[in-house]
């Protein structure tokens, strides 16, 4: 199954239908209040009283003067006029507010408590604020070393996407734009630590010692992954959408069994979340303690399935129902992502059970290089969110604290473009695999089926060279 077949299916089980308008520029949708639902608790006394004290009560018009309050009831059309449409599902009905900024105060449904703001230690202008729960102390040394892993991976995926535009790579699912969600929470992990990514996580990769060339393998067809899992405790990529989540769940209840100090992190995004594995994953994760972090990198769009038409709540709001904590971080935020992220991986491996981060950033790049979001995302939206860059919103940090000067920007600059050259160079000599190799490991033993394809494929082959001969 591929990555578009499958998040087109996970778009398609949303609850509600996807229209051709785009949404608010860079609205939190999700956050947005809704109405309540028809069946309602029967009203105490005190409810009735206010009831009808509300229906004798004047009201204000829009000019001040007090009218007297009259019970609503449907107008008729004038003459030469259409009557009023409902706005389809998901849409801002005409004369609402849109949905707040990420991070403003939001309304809520009548009779909750505000939803928590999301974790920030550092401003889009880069500017560092403290957070009461997420304290944070970092060097200047500490700070460059983030810069450098997010310009380099960020380089690798712009190569990566220009090659598979020249025909090397036959897909590419690029990270642009969520550099510091991965980076910062591939940081906070321990060597013992164990990750089960999706598809695009190639910061965490970065992070986690893989080879940047092992992960071109898969997208141009030579290999299965590429890497040892082991090796890096880095799981082979997952491009079934959501699968990886449940696979974490049970590596994590076997952690727990050994005894292991131990934390397991399962990657995935907004359009997974709405996939029966991740449900089966919180499960089982909340009844079995298990300690696995789930690192949602909400970047608000499932191809071309926004987030709101996905949820009615804030993502992180959905750990509650499984009893365990959640939380929403800045995903553009690399600091905040570093802090919540070695927290939750502390709390999991203390046997406190599992944890769900949402890290709210943006896919500021198509979805994959075989989709194009002009098709169903404003260009305003873009915009503002490039305004919120992971890498530039750093920068400024460090110009601030006059952490890093010419010559260390300009020896990253070179080691990116030697970085661009290998990875140039790597792809277009990478050797194509023996044709009968997709035989090997199909069973632990021989196989009688197997045996018999893998003659006639051999056959196959040979009547090429046959016909070459003659």
């Amino acid at each position: 199954m591929t990555v578009e077949s499958t998040s087109r299916d996970t778009s398609r089980s949303s609850t509600t239908t996807q229209e051709s308008t785009a949404r608010p520029p860079a609205g939190d949708a999700t956050d947005r209040a809704r109405a309540p639902r028809k069946s309602t608790p029967a009203k105490s006394a005190t409810a009735k009283s206010a009831k009808s004290t509300a229906k004798s009560a004047p009201t204000k018009s829009a000019t001040g003067k007090g009218t007297p309050a009259r019970k609503p009831t449907a107008k008729k059309p004038t003459a030469g006029t259409k009557p009023a449409r409902k706005a389809p599902a998901g849409q801002t009905p005409a004369g609402q507010a849109p949905a707040p900024a990420p991070g403003a105060p939001r309304e809520t449904l009548a009779g909750q408590a505000p939803a928590p703001e999301m974790v920030q230690l550092l401003t889009p202008e880069g500017e560092r604020v403290e957070h009461p729960d997420y304290p944070l102390t970092i060097s200047h040394e500490e700070l460059r070393g983030l810069y450098r892993d997010m310009v380099l991976s960020r380089r690798f995926d712009a190569e990566a996407t220009a090659l598979q535009r020249q025909g090397e790579l036959g897909l590419w699912p690029s990270m642009l734009g969520q550099e510091a969600a991965q980076i910062g929470s591939g940081r906070a992990l321990r060597p013992a630590d164990y990750v089960f990514p999706t598809y695009r996580e190639h910061g965490v990769a970065w992070c986690r010692g893989v080879d940047p060339i092992k992960l071109l393998g898969m997208f141009r067809g030579v290999n299965h992954g590429g890497w040892d899992p082991n090796s890096n405790n880095f799981h082979l990529y997952t491009i079934v959408i959501g699968s990886q989540v449940l696979h974490a769940a049970g590596y994590a209840m076997g952690v727990a069994k050994d005894g292991a100090d131990a934390a397991v992190m399962a990657y995935f995004g907004d359009g997974a979340s709405s996939q029966g594995d991740v449900a089966e994953a919180f499960t089982f994760a909340a009844v079995y303690n298990a300690p696995v972090v789930f690192f949602c990198q909400n970047n608000q769009w499932a191809i071309s399935e926004p987030t709101e038409r996905q949820t009615r709540v804030p993502l992180y709001q959905r750990a509650a129902g499984y009893g365990f904590p959640g939380l929403r971080v800045d995903g553009n935020d690399v600091l905040a992502v570093l802090a919540t992220t070695r927290a939750a991986a502390e709390l999991v491996r203390s046997g406190q059970g599992p944890t769900l981060i949402e890290a709210f950033t943006y896919r500021m790049g198509a979805h994959t290089t075989s989709d194009d979001p002009t098709r169903y995302r404003r260009q305003e939206e873009l915009e503002s969110w490039e305004a919120r860059d992971p890498i530039l919103r750093l920068r400024r940090h460090l110009d601030r604290e006059g952490a890093a000067d010419e010559a260390f920007h300009a020896e990253l600059e070179a080691e990116s473009d030697a970085l661009a050259r290998r990875v140039r160079e790597a792809i277009r000599t990478m050797p194509d695999p023996d044709p009968m190799a997709m035989f090997e490991h199909v069973y632990a033993d021989g196989h009688t089926l197997v045996d018999e394809e893998r003659a006639q494929f051999a056959g196959y082959l040979a009547s090429f060279a046959d016909h070459e001969g003659n």
